[in-house]
């Protein structure tokens, strides 16, 4: 038995939708929780959020506000503005270490620290990435529909991003590949087909406001756009769940089955810190991410009870 007086729970390491999700199913619950939030998230630069039911063009930080002042409601569950640094242990003793200093203790994980995107280094992206420059037309395709439109990226996934928003909402579409086209001849000749003109030379610089951007490239005439698709490269936000063990997947997601179990006994991981291994990529999307922290608390609930219980359980 565990002898140490002062155990959480469960401890959640990320205070984005699928953190609060979690802490607030756990709540209800009476679970003893702590939540670990860095004040880093992924969707920051946006200022709205869609697909999400009742809040669609919701400005994220509002969701995160309003979800942090929902917990308040439920007094073991505690909020802590801090940096998960390293987290060791096993199923029952998990040990966290916080950069303020102190150690905290669980009986279980949660891991919801998200995905990090990784910018080109082309001048002027990160200044306009959520405000002119998306990354993905289900969260802001409608707005753009009908509006000259760029793809900066010249590989596969580029390519079909830009067959993509030349399908649903422009017809107005140019692929910037910053270089030499790397794709099928199919892919080039659907492109052509499509009336997507592709240019391959270097882009230098993305200028001018949202809804009025220009693409600058190392030569011919700059491009007048209504808004601009990137797809950039993720990464885990923290290095956590390799530490402990969890198997990675080749993408770097954490992998866990349906009840958001990773690897390595009571450790779970939810949103787009994890994903199934049959789906080709995580669902980066909020509803969908305080939907897999929901899920992950209700299993993680069952986890703690029947792990109490000294009952064989059917197979």
């Amino acid at each position: 038995m565990n002898e140490r007086t002062n155990v959480f729970d469960v401890i959640i390491v990320g205070g984005g939708p699928a953190g609060l999700g979690a802490a607030l199913t756990l709540g209800r619950q009476r679970r003893k929780v702590l939540l670990v939030d860095s004040g880093t998230y992924r969707n920051e630069p946006a200022q709205e959020m869609h697909m999400f039911l009742s809040r669609d063009g919701f400005p994220p930080a509002e969701l995160r506000r309003l979800g942090r002042e929902e917990l308040t409601h439920y007094p073991t569950v505690e909020i802590r503005e801090d940096l998960v640094v390293t987290a060791t242990g096993a199923a029952g003793d998990f040990t966290v270490d916080l950069a303020s200093g102190p150690s905290e203790h669980a009986r279980r994980l949660l891991l919801a620290s998200g995905q990090a995107d990784v910018l080109p280094e082309v001048d002027g992206v990160a200044e306009r990435f959520g405000k002119g420059v998306y990354h993905c037309p289900f969260c802001h395709g409608f707005e753009t529909a009908g509006k000259p439109l760029a793809v900066l990226g010249g590989d596969f996934s580029h390519a079909m991003l830009a067959l993509y928003v030349a399908d649903r909402f422009s017809d107005d579409v140019v692929l910037c590949a910053g270089g030499p086209l790397e794709v099928s001849d199919e892919l080039r000749a659907a492109l052509k087909e499509k009336g997507i003109d592709v240019r391959e030379e270097p882009v230098t610089r993305i200028g001018g406001e949202q809804e009025s951007l220009t693409v600058h490239f190392g030569s011919g005439a700059p491009l007048e756009r209504g808004a601009i698709y990137h797809r950039p490269v993720s990464r885990q936000r923290s290095d956590l769940a390799a530490g402990l063990g969890c198997e990675l997947l080749p993408d770097g997601c954490v992998r866990v089955n349906a009840m958001q179990q990773t690897t390595v006994a009571g450790v779970y991981a939810a949103g787009d810190t994890a994903r199934l291994p049959d789906l080709v990529g995580p669902t980066p999307f909020v509803i969908t991410a305080a939907a897999d922290g929901a899920k992950a608390a209700i299993w993680l609930e069952q986890d703690l009870f029947r792990s109490s219980v000294n009952v064989p359980i059917p197979g």
